[in-house]
């Protein structure tokens, strides 16, 4: 095993003509500058790529967010959400990211002959698989929008394989597909971490399925949150015990019962992504 090498934009194989260029492939100096910047954002994405593989385009956006997220976690949703994606002459690559769009180990595909359709509705990116289900991403950035339609325009989308299949995360060690909901790669046994630890750490630990997925400040407030329901839960019983009034212990209690489904609902929801148990990990050999 090697560890992972820093590589430069000339050693990725972009399309020089379409991703520095608008809808109407005329080259654009502002284009190429924030192409470049996310270039070196996906420098790690060369051992991914096949070998005639070319990107034609890189933007960002959020990963799908489900509405009883945005609802209780409001607009600090969208940053843990975080994603790039790379549109190459094959597949779109879904990156969940940091909030400062920079790698964390997950990195999923979705082939082109694995797709019914992919549209952009808005800032929506709405992927319909050939298998029957659909993925949307949003906030995709407004800067790319005009572009993704035109490159859309000119994929073909045939299925291809005989068992259709949706998005893949791939290992981000050996770079080989991985098998859903088995958190371990079939391949070089790199460890994930899995939805039955994220469970048990949620409900022990205040905050702690969030700090397990490594959202350290979604898990922060919740710490927080958690902490203060248990101090208002606690002296709602000694209360109940001087005045034998039960509203604040249902309340408080409910109110903390809520948070940890929720803890745990998001920690599974995080678990998708595929988070190596190592921080660090090096390329499979």
């Amino acid at each position: 095993m090697e560890s992972h090498k820093e590589y430069e934009l000339q050693d990725l194989p972009y399309n020089r003509e379409i991703i520095f260029s608008n809808h109407k492939n005329i080259y654009k100096k502002g284009i190429e500058k924030r192409q470049k910047k996310l270039l070196k954002k996906c420098a790690f994405i060369k051992p991914f790529l096949m070998e005639d593989e070319e990107i034609y385009l890189i933007t960002t956006g959020c990963s799908p967010i489900s509405v009883l997220e945005q609802f209780f976690m409001g607009w600090v949703v969208f940053y843990a959400k975080r994603s790039l994606f790379v549109f190459t002459n094959k597949r779109v690559f879904h990156i969940p990211t940091n909030t400062d769009y920079s790698y964390r180990n997950s990195i999923a595909q979705i082939a082109y002959a694995d797709c019914k359709s992919i549209a952009l509705k808005g800032r929506k990116l709405v992927i319909k698989y050939a298998a029957g289900e659909t993925d949307n991403f949003l906030y995709i950035a407004s800067k790319e929008k005009n572009k993704i339609k035109s490159i859309l325009e000119n994929i073909s989308f045939v299925e291809c394989h005989t068992e259709k299949r949706k998005m893949v995360h791939l290992c981000p060690r050996c770079t080989e597909p991985l098998e859903e909901d088995k958190y371990t790669c079939p391949n070089c046994r790199l460890e994930f971490k899995n939805k039955d630890d994220a469970m048990k750490i949620s409900l022990i630990y205040p905050g702690g399925g969030y700090f397990y997925t490594r959202h350290p400040f979604l898990g922060l407030g919740d710490a927080i949150t958690e902490t203060v329901l248990i101090l208002l839960l606690v002296t709602a019983v000694i209360e109940t015990v001087n005045r034998s009034v039960y509203d604040g212990v249902f309340i408080f209690g409910i109110a903390l019962i809520l948070e940890k489904i929720l803890t745990v609902y998001d920690s599974n929801r995080f678990i998708k992504e595929y988070i190596p148990r190592e921080k660090e990990i090096g390329l499979f050999a």
